[in-house]
């Protein structure tokens, strides 16, 4: 039995890369902009650095929807292999460029690659564990985006650091290596994936639905033992049939029965994204800025958010399994839905400092135990085998339509309402969503993924 478990978690491991690379790729610009914004000559042009920015985003919601198709279509492995390359391809192609048009051809690149992950990587995971330790395998890509993250975060720190210590003043070479460094460190874990990807095997429930079950059995066996194995494989034929006849196609997605599976998959990820999280993160130094710290303050908070960002994701993962889903998702929406409004208080009454730090750190600890990990995790375990990449990927790509509403609405709400009024909003979009999980989210924790689709599709 151990065997089989550090089995599961070597695979599992490779697989929640994507998640690694995810949370890098995404991050690595907030610390590169300040260089290559003067290299490429954009500080007079407000327009080309929202695009430099944002332009991997146009990326994501494509590869999220493609992957969704070809998933279903090819496999989940063939999809982890691409996008372990597209991450290569646009680590060195960022970095290498002269032109900003090619700069943002290459962030789209890494957005493609992102887009894939961010639906691959848990729809692995979920299919190739057992049910008692599927949340907390899935956890595991969670985990891996907010390590990406803090990687990010200290490789960019560590270059940005070495090309600035001796002078006040950006020089020529800073501005030409130090951002060119930053995507170029990308590059090691990303052909670390990218090798890696072709030792795993293939998802078995996806080999059931192409009638490969000598292949589905083998990796069954070596993940749950012959026991599972074998279960497992009377389920999924009872469900997937003996024939592959039929032609997987998106109308598939719309049928009744797969309304409220779709409905509840849509609105948790657009929930996670609402939530309002990202935007402490994405704009933390105007939150830190309007609550009184000064710049070098700034910067340390940050690195504050996020070692607390992984030190209870780690808690989300241990507790996942044990606490259900459902009771997590309830915590974390109405533990946020109170720290917002106490957060927007304060704002409104100009309490500043520490107070204000600690209800931040308080936010992002409520949501790295629940919403970050969890909606993955249902994500993962909701939707019918045959269907499961196409309808990952249309919940995906609403997430990524949500955050880009969300970065994109900050800067007007705070000019328009301010901050207090920004959380007050978020305050009440948390308990609209904790109202929604308390009446249609189902508790999936301890049943098999055959079992849900029986529970789940009528």
């Amino acid at each position: 039995m151990k065997q089989t478990q550090s089995y599961l978690l070597l695979i599992c491991m490779v697989s929640a890369m994507g998640g690694l690379l995810f949370g890098y790729d995404w991050v690595v610009i907030v610390g590169a902009k300040i260089f290559y914004e003067p290299f490429f000559a954009l500080e007079d042009s407000a327009a080309l650095r929202g695009w430099a920015m944002s332009s991997a985003l146009v990326g994501c919601l494509v590869g999220a929807l493609l992957s969704g198709v070809w998933s279903d279509k090819y496999g989940r492995k063939k999809m982890l292999i691409i996008a372990s390359f597209l991450f290569v391809l646009s680590a060195i192609g960022t970095g290498a460029v002269d032109t900003i048009s090619y700069f943002i051809f290459y962030r789209i690149v890494g957005g493609l690659g992102i887009g894939i992950a961010s639906n691959i990587s848990p729809v692995y995971i979920a299919e190739v564990s057992p049910a008692k330790v599927r949340g907390k395998f899935v956890s595991l890509n969670q985990l891996t985006i907010v390590l990406g993250i803090l990687l990010a975060q200290l490789v960019n720190w560590q270059i940005g650091d070495y090309y600035t210590q001796c002078s006040d003043v950006l020089s020529a070479a800073s501005v030409e290596w130090a951002w060119r460094w930053m995507f170029w460190a990308e590059l090691i874990p990303a052909a670390l994936f990218f090798g890696l990807s072709f030792v795993i095997p293939e998802s078995p429930r996806w080999l059931a639905t192409v009638q490969r079950w000598d292949a589905a059995h083998k990796t069954l066996k070596r993940v749950g033992g012959e026991q599972y194995a074998q279960n497992t494989l009377e389920e999924l034929k009872s469900l997937t049939g003996n024939t592959s006849e039929d032609k997987i196609e998106w109308k598939a997605l719309f049928r009744p029965e797969m309304r409220l599976v779709l409905t509840i998959g849509i609105v948790l990820a657009v929930f996670q994204q609402w939530c309002g999280i990202n935007v402490i993160f994405n704009y933390a130094h105007e939150i830190f800025s309007s609550a009184g710290y000064a710049v070098s303050d700034v910067l340390m908070n940050i690195v504050v958010t996020g070692v607390i960002n992984v030190v209870f994701t780690l808690l989300a993962i241990y507790t996942v399994d044990k606490w259900g889903r459902r009771r997590l998702m309830c915590v974390g929406s109405a533990g946020l839905a109170v720290i917002y409004l106490i957060l927007g208080t304060c704002y409104y009454v100009g309490v500043s400092g520490w107070p204000m730090l600690l209800l931040v750190v308080l936010a992002i600890a409520c949501y790295a135990m629940s919403l970050a990990p969890v909606v993955w995790v249902v994500l993962s375990e909701i939707f019918p085998v045959k269907v499961r990449g196409m309808a990952i990927a249309l919940s995906t790509f609403f997430l990524w339509v949500a955050c880009f509403i969300l970065t994109y609405t900050f800067p007007l709400l705070n000019e328009a309402i301010g901050a207090a009024g920004i959380f007050w909003i978020y305050g009440g979009v948390c308990l609209a969503g904790f109202l929604f999980i308390r009446a249609y989210l189902p508790e999936t924790k301890g049943k098999t993924l055959e079992e849900l689709e029986k529970e789940l599709i009528k």
